[in-house]
């Protein structure tokens, strides 16, 4: 048998409902204070500032394969 690196990738889609006071800060807050990691989505803005809804099955793209 042989061994195969496949790249893959886990692809989660959603939504971040962000309040900002033009479309270029909404963008600048979610790049600078949203991330995830595996199992948890997190921001450092508040609640009052942002929600969130994300699908927690990601789409699974296989990228390559040597």
């Amino acid at each position: 048998m042989k061994t195969f690196a496949v790249k893959t990738q886990f692809v989660f889609d959603g939504v971040f409902r962000v309040k900002a006071e033009n479309k270029q800060q909404a963008i600048e807050n979610i790049e600078k204070h949203c991330g995830a990691v595996i199992g948890n989505i997190h921001s450092s803005l508040s609640g009052e500032y942002v929600d969130w809804e994300f699908d927690m099955h990601p789409k699974k793209v296989i990228v390559s394969i040597n």
